[in-house]
């Protein structure tokens, strides 16, 4: 059993924030491998199903917590111990800020950087779960960052936040397969992030883009 755990915040209002890429790479791995319905278990919205990989079959928890960002380690903590899984066993996609829009990372353990439902996760997992770090980039300075995480993608955001959704989701039987140097190739090969600069960035959140 792989526990994978999509991070976000519940409820219509948050839908479409930055902050809840991770919501959205879970849709898209239950929509691409035809996962089972939603029900709710753990403190969390979860979908059980399978899926195909070279060494066959790997049965896949899929979570998105319900208990908003910053707890949700206790939702994945208690998934993680019903199924008696190690931390090695858990990949979380979560949003990345200090990765440019659309570029991707795979890690395991290390600190939170700043992200709070990464930090809740360490608190009750320790550090050595592997994190798909997703990229949607910083807004130049750090008062701006809570605001640019819990803003909405813009539709010019698109062009590369549909892409890389639909790369994790093809690409993660490497992932299952425990290679995870090859699944960032794999997912970097088929979305390949836009060119980006950082001082436009920034010219672009003073400008209130």
């Amino acid at each position: 059993m792989i526990i994978i755990a999509g991070l976000g915040n519940p409820g219509p209002k948050y839908q479409g924030n930055r902050h809840n890429i991770g919501f959205m790479a879970a849709d898209e791995i239950a929509r691409r491998w035809s996962f089972g319905p939603e029900r709710a278990k753990f403190q969390s919205v979860i979908r059980e199903g399978e899926v195909a990989t070279a060494a066959g079959p790997v049965k896949v928890l899929l979570m998105k917590p319900q208990t908003f960002m910053n707890e949700s380690g206790r939702a994945v903590a208690e998934a993680a111990r019903f199924y008696k899984v190690q931390p090695g066993a858990v990949i979380v996609f979560h949003d990345e800020i200090d990765l440019a829009p659309g570029r991707f990372r795979m890690k395991t353990g290390g600190g939170a950087a700043g992200q709070n439902g990464v930090r809740s996760l360490i608190s009750q997992l320790g550090a050595d779960f592997r994190r798909a770090r997703m990229g949607v980039g910083h807004p130049g300075a750090p008062e701006l960052v809570h605001g640019h995480v819990l803003s909405d993608f813009h539709k010019a955001d698109l062009t590369w936040l549909e892409p890389m959704l639909d790369a994790v989701a093809g690409a993660l039987p490497f992932a299952l397969a425990d290679d995870d140097d090859r699944y960032q190739a794999e997912v970097m090969r088929l979305a390949p992030a836009p060119k980006f600069s950082p001082r436009q960035a920034a010219e672009k959140a003073a400008r209130g883009d």
